[in-house]
This record gives C-alpha cells, sequence and structure tokens, in this order.
C-alpha cells in the first residue's frame, strides 16, 4: 500500500465515524479557534510528514470544532446536507482533478455539465435553450445573471461595456423590493451599479406590483433591471411573479429572480403554484447545496439567453482550445474551479424525478410541523404563512425570545439562529437538510419547549 492510499484510507475511516455520529452528537462545535490552533501545531514543520499522519492530525484536531451542518438537526441558515450519491461523487471530482474549462480538456465534464443542465431546466420548468452555469454559490450566481443583465440593457441603448466599460455609460437601474437578500446588494456592488432603488413589499416580503409598476413609471428611459425573490430568507415567500414580469416588461427592463433556495419548489407538483410566471423572467439564480443538498460550493446561474451569458462572461486566450459551440468557461466568472456538475448530476440521478419533489416537500411537511409544534408553546407565535421551508417565531418579547436562543444552543440538541424581522428579534427556523427526519423534529421541538420553560 502506498502513501496515497494509506492517506486516503484513513481520510475514508474519519469521514465515516463523523457522518455516523451526526443522530446523537451535540449539533454546535465543543472546541473554540485558539483550542484547535493549539491541537493543529502554529509552528511549520522543517520537514515532511507521512500523509496519513496528516490526515488524522487535521481530523482528530478538528472533530471537536465541526458544527453537525450535515445532520438532521441544524436549521440556523439555509444550507442542506449533502445527499449520498452527491457527496461520493464529490470525492470523485477531488480524485479526478478536472480541468474544467474547456470541452477539449475534459469532455466527460463538459458532457455532464450539458446534461446536469438539461435536467435542472426541466425541472425547473425554465425555458429549454437556457444556459446554466455552476458557481461557487448562489452569491455569484446572482452575479453572474446580474451581469449578462447589465450588460444586454446598456447594449440596447448602444454601449458596450466589455469595451468601454461602465464609466461615461447610461447609468443602469436597478429596482428591487425592500426584502431583497443582502447577497444581491453584494452582488450589485461587485458590478459596480450600487444599491438598489426599493420597492414596498407587504407583510411576508412579497414585492407589491402596483408599487413596482408606479416605480418603474418614474424612472425615464434608463435602462433597468428589476430583481424579484423565490423564498423570502424569513417567510419563505414568493414575489407574485406573473404581475411583477408583466410590469417589468412594460418598462422594457430585464427581469432576474434570486431563487437561491426556494426556485426548487418549481420541481414539486405540490408547490409549483409558488412559482407561477417565474419562467418569463431573463435570469434566475439557486444554489444547489440548499434544497438540492450537494456538497459545497455549488450555485447555478440561469440566462435565458446563452448569448447574453456568453458575452458577459466569456473570454478568450490564444492557447485555449476553444469549442465552436462554446465551452463551461463561457458561463461562470471562474477559470479554475471543481467540476460542480458531476455531484448536481449524480443527486439528480439518484433522486429522480419524483425524488426531488418528494425532497421538496419532506421539507416543507417538516417546517410545517415545526410551526404546529412552536404554536402549542405557550407564549409563542409563529410569525409567518409558513408556505415553503422557513419559520419565523418569538416568545413573547424579544427578552425572552433572546434567552430561548440561547439556552437552544447551551442544549446542544440543534442549531437554531435567530435574527430580527420587521423590528422584532426572531427565531428563524431553516428547514433544508434532506436527512431531517421525524424524530429530529420531535427532539427539535422538545428542546425548544424546555428553552422556553419560565
Amino acid at each position: 500500500m502506498d502513501a496515497r492510499e494509506r492517506a486516503l484510507q484513513r481520510a475514508y475511516g474519519h469521514a465515516a465515524r463523523w457522518l455516523a455520529s451526526l443522530s446523537d452528537r451535540r449539533v454546535p462545535a465543543r472546541a473554540s479557534v485558539d483550542e484547535i490552533v493549539r491541537a493543529l501545531g502554529a509552528e511549520l514543520p522543517d520537514g515532511p510528514s507521512a500523509p496519513a499522519d496528516v490526515v488524522d492530525l487535521l481530523a482528530t484536531a478538528c472533530e471537536p470544532g465541526l458544527t453537525a451542518f450535515p445532520g438532521g438537526r441544524f436549521y440556523g441558515f439555509v444550507v442542506g446536507g449533502t445527499e449520498p450519491a452527491a457527496l461520493a461523487a464529490d470525492w470523485l471530482v477531488s480524485a479526478w482533478d478536472q480541468n474544467c474549462v474547456m470541452r477539449a480538456a475534459s469532455p466527460a465534464y463538459a458532457a455532464v455539465e450539458d446534461v446536469a443542465g438539461m435536467w435542472l431546466l426541466d425541472l425547473l420548468g425554465l425555458p429549454s435553450a437556457s444556459a446554466v452555469g455552476f458557481t461557487t454559490g448562489a452569491t455569484t450566481a446572482n452575479f453572474t445573471c446580474l451581469a449578462a443583465g447589465r450588460d444586454a440593457v446598456l447594449r440596447r441603448t448602444g454601449w458596450n461595456v466589455a469595451r468601454d466599460g461602465l464609466a461615461g455609460g447610461p447609468p443602469v437601474r436597478v429596482v428591487a423590493g425592500e426584502d431583497r437578500h443582502m447577497a444581491i446588494d453584494l452582488a450589485l456592488r461587485y458590478l459596480g451599479l450600487g444599491g438598489p432603488e426599493l420597492v414596498e413589499a407587504d407583510g411576508q416580503g412579497r414585492i407589491d406590483p402596483e408599487a413596482l409598476r408606479r416605480t418603474l413609471a418614474g424612472g425615464g428611459q434608463d435602462p433597468t433591471i428589476v430583481i424579484l425573490q423565490a423564498g423570502d430568507i424569513h417567510s419563505g415567500a414568493f414575489d407574485p411573479f406573473a404581475e411583477t414580469i408583466r410590469a417589468a416588461r412594460e418598462a422594457d427592463a430585464w427581469v432576474h429572480v434570486d431563487g437561491a433556495f426556494g426556485l426548487w419548489a418549481a420541481a414539486s407538483p405540490t408547490y409549483a403554484h409558488l412559482t407561477a410566471g417565474c419562467t418569463y423572467a431573463d435570469s434566475w439564480a439557486t444554489d444547489a447545496h440548499k434544497t438540492l443538498n450537494v456538497p459545497y460550493d455549488c450555485g447555478l446561474a440561469i440566462v435565458r439567453d446563452p448569448s447574453a451569458l456568453r458575452a458577459a462572461m466569456g473570454l478568450h486566450g490564444d492557447y485555449l482550445i476553444q469549442d465552436e459551440h462554446g465551452d463551461p468557461i463561457d458561463k461562470v466568472p471562474e477559470l479554475s474551479r471543481r467540476g460542480r456538475a458531476f455531484t448536481v448530476w449524480a443527486a439528480l440521478r439518484s433522486l429522480g424525478r419524483s425524488g426531488v419533489a418528494d425532497l421538496v416537500e419532506r421539507l416543507c411537511r417538516n417546517a410545517s410541523a415545526f410551526a404546529a409544534g412552536i404554536a402549542g408553546i405557550d407564549g409563542a407565535t409563529v410569525l409567518n404563512d409558513v408556505v415553503f421551508t422557513q419559520v419565523c417565531a418569538e416568545f413573547g418579547d424579544e427578552e425572552r425570545t433572546e434567552r430561548v436562543l440561547t439556552r437552544l444552543l447551551d442544549d446542544g440538541t440543534a442549531w437554531i439562529s435567530g435574527s430580527s424581522w420587521h423590528g422584532r428579534r426572531v427565531m428563524r427556523i431553516s428547514v433544508s437538510n434532506w436527512s431531517t427526519t421525524d424524530d429530529d423534529v420531535t427532539r427539535t421541538l422538545d428542546a425548544i419547549r424546555r428553552a422556553a420553560g419560565r
């Protein structure tokens, strides 16, 4: 057995033990950053170490500082676990170590990206000729789609961003709901567009179509991007796409949908109505690590017009072997990157159409079970309409809500984080993991009841 095989075997053993511990371990980490630094050793050794020993040290030093994100009782952020076939495929991604830039460099990767992209468009009910780029996450997916939109609306005015940049060109107007996710503002900052012009939203975070129409009517002839949302981070609510996209079309705006976790509602016959009309947008961003449960990192940037995406993201180099039909490099900002489509293909092939729908529906059922359980706790109130996978609750007043959150993390049964929503301190539950069971929900509700005890 050579050094590489020994290291891989050790890694497999540590990984298997970690995964087996998830059902019983405390969800929060047990060790601090400083404790882990001491265990790792702060000084770089002068000489080499055996690869298997390095793996052992990394695993044993870090294990106490790991949070059980992949387990069924982490609800703190909208992050999924890792579906088994996708996890195994991700190990192959590292072992294969493919350059995923060009078709000529890795025909295998290009083929898998093509197939996975077609399956995604079909499942999500999006135009079949759309381009699908595999990015680092939803933030970069939003950035990628909005870059295509920025360049496209400026081209309509005769301005070439690729050649001339933004300085001196027509200002691009960006309009979004007041409850948009903060990642939108970050992407716009990357793009040099500044903060969006905000439109009134209702109590669940849904943009008001008439307010949008009034806002757009007052904007003159500036090139415009309208950003809509599939899944509010607090309520899970979806914008009314049919009405809002119609208003945006009247203003000749590019329409982008941030569907980081909610776009997957379209894959379920039970919840597809939430995305009705969404297919008429120009671009869509989502994150396969969230609702689909593939490993980090895997955002998806989808653009109706492939030429618009290629114009924004494509590049040329004399040393590149580029394909006349386009390459993976034409759809994302990165050159060097992981073979993300391998894991998406594996998850979709493993689950099938019915399995993806069942995954979405199980997450939603678990969210509804949380809402029902919390509503039965003395003094607790569920604040949102639980339409998808998000639950927001308070426990009488801000002080008690904060006390419940602190006690819950100290208990360790589950991880549920707090947030502020409409000026109120809330408990926010995000149900995103394929492995969350009825028992996980029951154990977590029991922990919430203990934490809420006066």
